[in-house]
């Protein structure tokens, strides 16, 4: 069987209180949280976001995500930064799986700590809220009995099928539907 895994591409950007990655490996729950413990944080919030049987009453088969990994870990960077400095984290750590990821699967991590509960919950929401909105990562929709469609990584509608030569002559072709940005 083919992996969709590319051959050693390192994936990561690490600073003090900063933790940012891309993998194609099954994501670790446990090693996400430990990267954000500190003495200093009297609270640590963890996300996992799993991939669900289910989307606007249609049967999910898998997602795929793809991602120019490039410019999505230094957009994951500098928005991990700007949740860090606005909600005085101790520490954030984001991870984001690419590649197919079944049913019952974590897609997307991310953990962090604060000195106190109310900043690390509003921190941890608004580090989910900005990689949607922002990070270039895009995601394949496969349902059962049905082709897949590619749209950009967020919630709420179905991606819009792009056909062969779409958009091309506005320069618009590519992956995700009737949103704006991430």
């Amino acid at each position: 069987m083919a992996s969709d895994k590319p051959e050693s591409e390192l994936m990561i950007r690490e600073e003090e209180g900063v933790h940012v990655e891309l993998t194609y490996d099954h994501l670790d729950v446990v090693a996400c949280m430990n990267r954000v413990k500190s003495p200093k944080a009297g609270a640590v919030v963890m996300f996992a976001g799993t991939t669900r049987d289910s989307f606007a009453d249609k049967p999910v088969k898998q997602l795929t995500y793809q991602s120019y990994a490039p410019l999505a870990l230094r957009t994951l960077q500098d928005l991990a930064r700007k949740v860090r400095a606005t909600h005085a984290l101790t520490a954030i750590s984001i991870t984001h799986r690419l590649g197919t990821v079944p049913i019952g699967e974590e897609s997307i991590l991310i953990a962090v700590s604060a000195p106190h509960r109310q900043a690390a919950w509003h921190g941890g929401e608004e580090a989910l809220e900005l990689c949607k909105e922002r990070a270039e990562i895009w995601k394949l929709e496969e349902f059962e009995g049905e082709e897949g469609v590619w749209r950009a990584n967020r919630d709420g509608q179905v991606g819009t099928k792009v056909q062969e030569g779409e958009g091309r002559s506005t320069g618009t072709a590519g992956a995700g539907g009737s949103e704006g940005g991430r």
